[in-house]
């Protein structure tokens, strides 16, 4: 006689197992924002509210919630091909949307490395540079230079070059051999600029002090943001770049710059390069690449770069390096799918156009309680709010908290700075909407 089974126990839809990232985890269970199902410029709530979303998910849903090509091309792509070594074969897909997106780039970065995730994207150019020098006889070239106030995600290389100092202190020495330039901002000469501020391309010069210091021939990169989103809402200021990338080609240095969040349209070209008319030896891209749907990220190398990797035997592995999912199929659908519609749309000339409208209603908070500064580049803004003196962090926190749970609206806190960053098809009336609910929350914690 068989024995009877017991039956098998439900699993409790508690919260409590969840370890959330990047997020205060005990303070968000007391009150979850908790979003089920999205379309367009809107998340909504398990119970059917309408949330309007002023993040772009984060940072990554430029083309909008849940549009129905990428959708659609998600599902076709499942019902295909579900996966295809990553390793020794490939599949048509990946070479399509390497193409596309090479395309997009500026002059010749025109090869793409794939991977999963803006943090893999530039633990991948990190590597790239070290190898390269390696098999071009320099490798002596093992000097990694960040910038204070940068973010590069999360793996050692990215937290090693990136300046969050959170981001750093926890975990340990992180890589060797590892200098950051000064931060670029200043309040006291930038505050309330629309754009790219007038003062600071000088900072790019202290490039020179750090080469003095190691010398040229122990340095392999350096690694910037064009615009550094995750601290806050910085823009290079004018001329910056420039003058980065011409000491970069004086001593032979190579220039990485981190478009994981600026890449795709949100500073209103396909990538800040072309806005400002800087030429990168590599370029990292994530987020907006599958418009959110699918993870994804890569690296954008230059030709020669990558013909420098070519001259061995064609049997042998050129560079050791890859991920299991590095362009999977239904990344690579998605990606297809997206880059149709930034280009059937436009969207990347509507944020262009869309910039002074943005910038204009942005500073509209300027003289509301607490209010620091207010600085726009694109479609992002960055709202610095004085912190209480016993309680940092916890009014820009409230604000976050109030906005979703009393003005269905989301938006994003990096400790008291604000960041707003819509999908690039927001409309002028959602602008004034994300704007003016923003306003009621600053007068309501005042």
């Amino acid at each position: 006689m068989a024995t009877a089974q017991p039956r098998p126990q439900t699993v409790p839809n508690d919260l409590e197992s969840y370890w959330l990232p990047f997020t205060a985890n005990r303070a968000f269970k007391k009150a979850p924002r908790l979003v089920s199902h999205a379309k367009d410029m809107h998340y909504y709530t398990p119970d059917g509210r309408a949330v309007l979303d002023g993040t772009a998910g984060l940072w990554c849903t430029n083309a909008g919630h849940n549009r129905d090509p990428i959708v659609a091309a998600i599902q076709k792509q499942a019902a295909e091909l579900d996966y295809a070594p990553a390793f020794q074969f490939a599949h048509p897909k990946s070479f399509e949307l390497a193409s596309r997106i090479a395309a997009l780039a500026p002059a010749d970065l025109d090869h793409v490395f794939f991977c999963n995730s803006g943090s893999e994207a530039v633990d991948t150019a990190l590597k790239i540079a070290l190898a390269y020098h390696h098999v071009r006889g320099e490798a002596s070239r093992t000097r990694l230079i960040g910038r204070e106030r940068g973010y590069h995600g999360v793996g050692f290389g990215g937290m090693s070059v990136g300046g969050i100092v959170n981001n750093r202190k926890f975990f340990g020495t992180l890589l060797a051999g590892v200098d950051h330039l000064p931060a670029t901002y200043s309040r006291e000469h930038q505050a309330f600029t629309k754009g790219e501020p007038e003062w600071g391309a000088h900072l790019a010069d202290e490039l020179e002090r750090i080469v003095a210091l190691h010398d040229a021939s122990t340095i392999a990169a350096v690694i910037v943001e064009p615009m550094a989103g995750s601290a806050g809402v910085f823009p290079a200021p004018k001329g910056y770049l420039q003058r980065l990338r011409a000491i970069c080609d004086k001593y032979g240095i190579l220039l990485i710059l981190d478009e994981v969040i600026t890449g795709f349209g949100r500073l209103g070209h396909a990538f800040a390069s072309e806005r400002y008319g800087v030429m990168p030896d590599m370029i990292t891209f994530a987020k907006g690449v599958t418009s959110g749907s699918a993870p994804m990220g890569g690296v954008i190398v230059r030709r020669g770069l990558y013909e420098t990797f070519m001259r061995g035997p064609e049997h042998v592995i050129e560079l050791f390096h890859g991920y299991t999912y590095s362009a999977h199929p239904l990344a690579c659908a998605a990606g297809l799918a997206t880059l149709d519609l930034y280009r059937d749309e436009d969207l990347f000339a509507r944020a262009k156009k869309l910039e002074p409208v943005w910038a204009d209603a942005a500073m509209t908070l300027k003289g509301l309680p607490h209010v620091l500064d207010v600085r726009t580049v694109g479609l992002t803004a960055g709202i610095d709010l004085a912190a209480r003196p016993d309680a940092v962090g916890k009014r820009g926190y409230e604000v976050l908290e109030r906005a979703f749970h009393e003005q269905s609206l989301m938006i994003r806190a990096v400790g008291d700075t604000l960041a707003l960053t819509p999908p690039l098809i927001v409309s002028e009336a959602q602008i004034a909407e994300i704007f003016d609910k923003t306003a009621k929350l600053l007068r309501a914690i005042a």
